[in-house]
């Protein structure tokens, strides 16, 4: 990621001025700003079934920022989830589950902080329950990798560091009706889960968390799906 790029930020409110230190702990990748490079999704994610939203327009110019890419193939499909698992709230449904969240964090951890740009999935909706259902020993990591390319949510880009706010540009919103896009988030959702229900189908010999604890593997296994976008 180099150079100027273009962001969009869905939310209730135009926000013309992002605030380093602003937002809540608890999202995907901790405290940041969440951009998209896709206006139509960060209209999705503005709207609700009770009202409209704005989508956000910025300019980033990204030239001497670290970046943190987990979708590139230094990183795994469980990098991220360590990262997840760090600031998302679980439910905890079963006794491997705990084990499992120290154990990511441990042996796949990444420190977000240290950089002014993180790129990777989203995990909304649909999607984080599919990340709740591995660490609860109920998919296999094969099985959570596929079902984070379902419904084409595409990456997020989270702003992180004091620099990366110093150097984005407000250019604007557009107003998101709740007619239009909270139908097309809804249908993204449908449209995941029954892609996601013909995953449970298939008979899956891969690797659960627990087989992953047990046996010890680590990031480099070659059993553990690169997390590589289409």
């Amino acid at each position: 990621m180099k150079g100027i790029i273009t962001l969009y930020h869905g939310s209730e409110k135009v926000v013309r001025c992002p605030m380093f230190g602003e937002g809540r702990n608890t999202n995907d990748f901790g405290l940041g700003f969440y951009c998209t490079e896709s206006e139509e999704l960060a209209k999705e994610w503005a709207v609700s079934s009770l009202r409209d939203g704005f989508s956000n327009c910025y300019t980033l110019d990204t030239q001497y920022m670290k970046t943190l890419n987990l979708n590139n193939p230094d990183y795994t499909i469980l990098n991220w989830m360590s990262v997840l698992v760090q600031h998302r709230q679980f439910s905890i449904k079963t006794p491997v589950a705990r084990r499992a969240k120290r154990y990511l964090i441990d042996n796949f951890g990444v420190n977000v902080n240290a950089y002014d740009i993180v790129v990777g999935y989203r995990a909304d909706d649909s999607y984080f329950d599919y990340a709740e259902s591995f660490l609860n020993n109920g998919i296999t990591v094969e099985q959570l990798a596929m079902a984070m390319k379902l419904g084409k949510l595409g990456e997020q880009i989270v702003l992180k560091s004091k620099f990366a706010f110093s150097n984005i540009q407000f250019e604007g919103f557009d107003i998101a009706e709740k007619e239009e896009f909270y139908v097309l988030r809804k249908a993204r959702d449908e449209e995941a889960n029954k892609l996601y229900l013909k995953i449970l189908e298939k008979e899956d010999e891969g690797l659960y968390i627990q087989d992953i604890i047990k046996g010890g593997i680590t990031n480099d296994d070659p059993r553990i799906p690169r997390n590589i976008p289409e």
